[in-house]
């Protein structure tokens, strides 16, 4: 059975929709309802969700910023996007963020089961991959050669001197009509962890990851993909000038979305992990292969963090060199890095909107990096310890004060007491006004 999660500041509307799934005989086992993105991410945090359904303009947090927190945090839960507004630069930000559907308001009943039927068919659980799927896979990929030449091409822009690069670069639009786009680039690299498969089935697993990046990009990413002679996935992404400037998300948080979707749909479909080295954003072709070393170096860093597995160069920056840093260094520098994020946590989990991204700006790393040493670290994930401060300081208002329950919530940073109310009573398993009694 699935659970839904349903988002809009028109509570008709959420209704509405609560009561059409409902009764409509999918397999679904709990619908959520959430009045906005702050109320919707602590469901995601707090619950398994497998599909979010999302206005696209609510309040202070709109759906595509929602569909952003939500990669960060779960990156495997699938979206639909309802909206007022026939937008296409809405649109197309929500289809890059994976986005199933984007559906247009006053919505169409049968339309929209049939989305929600087809996105819960697609939905698959995790499961190991034996014989009988390996002749599956061999059945059903049909493996086709790639160009040598172009590939050949392609690495050599990964690794040639930095004034080739734009040689090269036209070389490729010339001899293939290959345009590499720009003028900013970065890189993704991708290494499969191959241990235990059979030396005839590793090539059908790198064709397979291959296209699961190519899916993953599709049309809305400019980007090649390819493989290194070291076996490494490689894919060059590219932002125009105009596509640059236009992005209104963050683009770091553009390249971890990709980077963890990357590693997710591999451990998804072909059911083992994978290292991912991410390189940081770059203008002019001449810094590919900077940004390729990057990329290849960042994935080394897998040694120091073996249960780590999607590594940023910029989390690292403050290691020139990175493999001969002691081990001292590493825990003293993680050190730094979760007590800076602990100490603006306990300063600022009142503040609505408090996110895992702000949190990262504020201490100039990646979320995904700063997720991950502070789990390790605090033995309990970030947002976990925000709930535990704002439950802890709800918990003494009302058993030491008269502030009414909607004054508490708006201290502890929950936009409506209903809300408040319903996080209070799953942490403690009463209600505020039980506990006042």
């Amino acid at each position: 059975m699935y659970t839904i999660l349903l988002v809009d500041d028109e509570p008709l509307i959420c209704k509405g929709l609560s009561n059409l799934l409902r009764t409509s005989g999918l397999a679904i086992g709990t619908i959520l309802t959430a009045g906005n993105g702050q109320e919707a991410l602590d469901y995601l945090r707090l619950e398994d969700v497998d599909l979010i359904v999302t206005d696209i303009q609510m309040g202070t947090m709109n759906g595509i910023e929602l569909m952003h927190q939500a990669k960060i945090i779960k990156p495997w839960v699938e979206t639909i996007v309802i909206s007022a507004h026939e937008t296409f630069q809405y649109a197309q930000m929500a289809m890059r963020l994976g986005a199933k559907d984007y559906l247009i308001k006053p919505l169409n009943n049968e339309h929209f089961l049939n989305t929600v039927r087809n996105v819960l068919l697609k939905i698959e659980r995790p499961a190991p991959v034996g014989e009988e799927e390996m002749s599956l896979m061999r059945a059903n990929f049909q493996m086709e050669q790639p160009d040598e030449d172009r590939h050949r091409l392609l690495n050599r822009l990964m690794n040639c001197e930095d004034r080739e690069a734009e040689t090269v670069a036209s070389e490729l639009r010339s001899r293939f009509g290959v345009d590499i786009g720009g003028p900013y680039f970065a890189v993704i690299r991708a290494r499969l962890l191959l241990d235990g498969v059979a030396d005839k089935d590793k090539g059908l697993f790198e064709y397979a990851a291959l296209n699961i990046a190519s899916e993953l990009l599709g049309q809305d990413w400019s980007h090649h993909a390819f493989y290194s002679p070291n076996h490494e996935l490689c894919v060059l992404l590219a932002w125009s000038e105009r596509a640059y400037e236009e992005t209104n998300a963050n683009r770091i948080e553009q390249l971890e979305f990709i980077g963890r979707s990357l590693f997710f749909n591999i451990e998804r479909y072909l059911r083992m992990k994978s290292i991912v080295g991410i390189s940081q954003i770059l203008r002019e072709a001449t810094f590919i292969p900077m940004l390729s070393l990057q990329a290849h170096r960042a994935m080394k860093w897998n040694a120091e963090h073996r249960d780590h597995y999607i590594f940023y160069y910029g989390d690292y920056k403050w290691a020139m060199n990175a493999e001969t840093s002691s081990e001292d260094e590493w825990v003293a520098q993680s050190n730094v890095i979760v007590e800076q994020a602990k100490r603006y946590i306990d300063e600022n989990y009142g503040k609505k909107g408090i996110t895992l991204n702000e949190v990262a700006q504020h201490n100039h790393v990646s979320p995904n990096y700063l997720s991950y040493l502070f789990k390790k670290y605090m033995q309990c994930n970030l947002w976990e310890y925000v709930i535990k401060l704002r439950m802890e300081e709800s918990r003494r208002l009302l058993m030491t004060t008269d502030m009414r329950r909607y004054e508490i919530a708006d201290r502890v940073g929950y936009e409506s007491p209903e809300h408040f109310s319903k996080i209070f009573k799953k942490y403690y398993g009463i209600s505020p006004s039980e506990l006042k009694k």
